[in-house]
């Protein structure tokens, strides 16, 4: 069964806190998608962790989000700017549940207006909350490969 943020933070504070620093490092992430046809497309979001879940937002009926619609397996990667793994990758797997209650919406924009100074309008933009399967962090350190899983079951 798929967890929260909240649950993942719980049972994995140590991988979470890496992975909550991962995304405000540049405040970017990549979102990979299923298109329509079936191929993937991945696209910078930016994410946000609040009130226990991970957030994407996006532009109304931009084609990640006519994407998670229609098929809501996705994956969050870290953004990486350096080819020699020390910085880390994380990644989230899991499924976008499109959120669609007024007051769960109106805290996100909050969340955004905040963190960004920019503030989603009302209904023209697109919020999922990400229904976490398995969470990965990977990173070389002293010359080694380390590797962070976990898994919702």
């Amino acid at each position: 069964m798929p967890a929260t943020w909240q649950q993942f933070a719980t049972q994995s504070p140590d991988l979470a806190a890496r992975g909550a620093a991962q995304f405000a490092r540049t405040g970017l992430a990549l979102v990979g998608t299923l298109r329509r046809d079936g191929w993937p497309r991945i696209s910078p979001v930016e994410p946000f962790i609040a009130d226990g879940q991970l957030y994407l937002g996006m532009m109304w009926r931009s084609r990640k989000a006519l994407d998670l619609l229609r098929n809501p397996r996705c994956m969050v990667h870290s953004t990486v700017s350096n080819r020699d793994g020390s910085e880390g990758e994380f990644k989230v797997y899991g499924l976008a549940v499109e959120v669609t209650d007024v007051n769960e919406r109106e805290r996100f924009a909050d969340v955004v207006h905040a963190a960004i100074g920019y503030r989603p309008q009302e209904p023209e933009f697109h919020c999922f909350a990400i229904a976490i399967e398995s969470v990965a962090f990977s990173q070389l350190r002293d010359g080694q490969f380390h590797h962070q899983v976990w898994r919702a079951d």
